[in-house]
This record gives structure tokens, sequence and C-alpha cells, in this order.
């Protein structure tokens, strides 16, 4: 007996049969790979290792060696007249964290009864969840890199500058060196030589020399400090040299250093704060169960080059979506599992105010 029902062609069946949605487009992932790459500041500026399994990487360090002037007649290979050079070497290593992910849900009604694209707003948002709290543990460790001991016995470190008093110090405490001054522009220039010249007398490369500021301080670079244009002491300042634009609002370089903006650059004291990047595996300030937290109240920015940070990879970005016919709707998930940690503490300064 007929009921009066009807047979439709699906458009998504492939022959007629099987899956319904199996011919449309999928979408999801690709927008999430462009949302990340777009939104990340610091994911090209340090050194990025990819593993094919395991729980984490080593990165072996070593020493310098030493030079004398050789006696004629001496035994080089005699210990005693101390020609042998004792290489000093340690090890970094690096922990996979945990599956980093962000999730939502998309009910199927939902999805039908909305007038725009939900889908590619939801993948957005996803996206650029990850991405902040990638470049944000990025910059913790950064700043962790500037106040590590040397790697090695006898190697160097980079440490904390005071940008209003221009005055380095050892990165052993995050709050001695520094005096809650607001910088200026022309204070944040002069610090910005001073690091380079720190870097330079640590040996760093100059290419690959990068700074990443708060907009607040980025932007102090181009007007010279609070208040009316200070063109005088302004970075851009074309009759002492200056590069860039005060139309445009950029600052390219300042003493052979790359300038950025990041609103990733931590401010407050997070070390007591064990959720979020305090669960990581990596406790790069030296204390357990910290993870990538700390204190971060005075901190201004960084000087860097890549050599200082790394981060192991062991699963990049990946997305997955399923229809949940029990639940009605679309269940989508972007994910990654990463470590980062300091690999070079004398390629790295914390600037502090």
């Amino acid at each position: 007996m007929a009921n009066g029902d009807t047979s439709p062609s699906r458009v998504g069946q492939v022959n007629s049969a099987g899956d319904v949605d199996a011919l449309f487009l999928k979408k999801f992932s690709g927008e999430i790979l462009q949302t990340f790459e777009e939104s990340n500041i610091f994911k090209p500026l340090h050194t990025v290792r990819t593993i094919e399994n395991g729980k984490s990487a080593q990165f072996p360090v070593t020493g310098v060696a030493s030079a004398d002037y050789h006696t004629p007649g001496e035994n080089i290979a005699d210990g005693g007249n101390s020609y042998l050079s004792d290489i000093k070497k340690a090890e970094k290593v690096i922990t996979i964290d945990k599956m980093l992910l962000a999730s939502t849900f998309l009910a199927n009604i939902d999805d039908v009864k909305n007038h725009y694209d939900i889908r590619s707003v939801y993948a957005n948002e996803l996206g650029k969840a990850l991405a902040v709290r990638f470049d944000t543990a990025i910059a913790k460790v950064f700043i962790a890199s500037a106040r590590s001991a040397a790697a090695v016995t006898g190697g160097k470190v980079g440490g904390i500058l005071d940008v209003s008093a221009n005055a380095m110090g050892d990165g052993a405490d995050s709050t001695d060196d520094a005096d809650n001054t607001d910088p200026t522009g022309a204070e944040l220039v002069a610090a910005l030589f001073t690091a380079a010249q720190k870097l330079d007398e640590n040996d760093v490369p100059s290419d690959g020399r990068f700074c990443v500021l708060r907009p607040q301080e980025y932007y102090k670079l181009i007007t010279g400090g609070a208040g009316a244009l200070a063109i005088s002491t302004s970075a851009v300042n074309k009759d002492v040299g200056g590069v860039g634009s005060i139309a445009s609002g950029s600052i390219p370089q300042v003493a052979g250093i790359t300038i950025y903006k990041s609103n990733h650059i931590p401010s407050t004291d997070l070390s007591a704060v064990t959720s979020g990047d305090g669960a990581a595996s990596n406790d790069v300030f030296g204390a357990s169960g910290a993870g990538y937290n700390g204190n971060f109240t005075n901190t201004l920015g960084i000087v860097a080059h890549s050599a200082a940070v790394g981060t192991v990879k062991l699963l990049d970005l990946a997305t997955e979506s399923e229809y949940q016919i029990e639940r009605q709707g679309t269940l989508f998930v972007a994910k990654y599992a990463m470590g980062h940690g300091v690999l070079r503490p004398e390629c790295a300064i914390e600037l502090q105010k």
C-alpha cells in the first residue's frame, strides 16, 4: 500500500548510494591552515625540528676550544702541558607536550537554519585559538631563554635589559634589573643598540636577529614618545639614517635588528598559574610544574636570534570533522602535538621596564 513517501535523488551521494555528503566540497581543513599561518608571528623566528615518533628530542650542546703557544719538544698529548682543550658538552632535551586542541560542535538544525556560512567562522576561530596559544608559548620560552644560565660551563648568557636605565642584568632574577618605568621611544632605540652590542659580544650572527615588542612600545619607536609626534627622537628620522614610515606606521629595523609587534608578549605574573601553559611538560624557567609560565610583570619585549628557542613537532596542525548521527551535528577538532624549550641562552635578551 502506498504511503505517499518519495525517493529523492541525493546530490551528495556517489552513484545514488552511501554517504549523502560524499560529493560535497571539503573546505574546513584548508581554512584552518590558512588562519594559523597568517596569525602566527613567532613560528618563523625560531628553530623547529620535526620527529616522526618518540616523546622528546635531544639537542647536543658543545663549548669552545682554547689555543696556546707550543714550546718545542713538549708533548701536545700530555695533559699536564695544557695544550689539550677540554671542550665542555651538555644537552638540551625538549619534550612533546600533551595534545593541544581546539574544538566545537555544530548542531545540524542550526546549520540548516543559518543564513550564512557559520562553518568558515568556526574554522577561523579554531585556527586563531591554536595560533594564539602557539605564539604565546614561544614568546614565554624566549623570555625564559634570556633568563637562563649558560648551556655549558663557562658559556655565555643573554640577560635582562632595563630599557629606561639602559643597563644589562644577568637574568638570574626577573625583577632585579627593572625600575618599572615606562620607557620613551629614544630609550627603546638606545636599548636596541645595547642589545645589539650584547649579541655581538656573545658572537651571535647578525643575520636573523629580531625584536618583538608590544604595540605600545613598537609605536614609540615611530613617534619617539607619548603625545605629539616627537620626530627628532623617532627611529624613522631620515636625518639620522632612520628607515621606516610614519605614514604607514612601520619601522623595519633598528641597529640591524628586524622589528615586529605582537599582542602575545605576556605582561602579568603567571608564575603561580598551573593551568594552560603552566601544565606543559617543559619547565623552561626551572620551576617544577611551572611549564611555560613565569613572572612577566615588567616584560616589554624580546631581542633574540632564531637559535635561542626550539620547537619539537610530533604532530603538525591537523583537523578532523565527523558528523555524529546520535548527536545530530558535526564535531570539528583542530589539534597539534609539539613541545618548546630553550636552546641557546646567549641568543636572547629580555627587554624590561
